[in-house]
């Protein structure tokens, strides 16, 4: 079984100081950065863009879980890398080419995400997971932090598994949205080995973020 990781989500941190922000997140024992890169157009709301991630990387180390929600997402995908994007995660719904978008995120040697929305279909990527490293799975709909979990998807990461395992494959199974103490657990057991956390890492027990890192983890 994969290690359970952690990536906390930035849009939930203090924007003012997003630096001594990571750094918290790093003391904490986060695995990764989650990077939430909304334009208004594809998603209802707008986030950030490459020269705040290169502000970031340039402070820290941390490995950058860059997640594009993003149309049209193909012609962008080299400037987040150019950034400092470590893994590029894209929509199959923001690129016309699907194959074309992840061999490009190849070429620039990240590591290739695809997300699927909670009314997504998993037949989307079938033909694609022997070159996806990370399949994440949107528990809400993308947007908004604050979210309430839908557990309705979990059936679909379900289903990545016994695809991973049949096909022995050993792509990530990331999930994201309203994920906090209660359900952090069920995600586990579906079969989820990272997990995007926001508002409960950052504000949960008086902002403990090394406690609430640790029991998310718990199963």
């Amino acid at each position: 079984m994969k290690k359970i990781q952690i990536s906390p989500s930035i849009l939930s941190a203090d924007f003012s100081q997003l630096g001594k922000e990571i750094k918290r997140l790093k003391d904490g024992g986060a695995d990764m950065i989650h990077v939430d890169v909304m334009d208004g157009h594809f998603v209802p709301n707008l986030t950030i863009g490459p020269p705040v991630i290169k502000a970031l990387k340039k402070q820290s180390s941390m490995i950058f879980d860059v997640h594009l929600m993003i149309s049209p997402v193909h012609k962008y995908i080299e400037a987040y890398s150019d950034a400092g994007a470590d893994i590029i995660t894209i929509h199959p719904e923001a690129t016309n080419n699907l194959k074309s978008s992840i061999l490009k995120i190849k070429e620039l040697n990240k590591k290739v995400g695809v997300s699927l929305n909670p009314e997504t279909k998993v037949d989307v990527i079938l033909e694609h997971l022997d070159k996806i490293d990370l399949v994440l799975i949107m528990s809400v709909n993308p947007g908004f932090g604050g979210q309430k979990f839908m557990p309705e998807v979990l059936g679909k990461i379900k289903e990545l598994k016994k695809i991973q395992e049949n096909q022995k494959l050993n792509f990530d199974i990331e999930i994201d949205g309203g994920i906090n103490f209660d359900n952090s657990k069920i995600a586990i057991e579906a079969g989820a080995n990272i997990l995007v956390s926001g508002t409960t890492i950052f504000k949960s027990n008086n902002g403990d973020i090394k406690r609430n890192i640790e029991l998310l983890k718990s199963k």
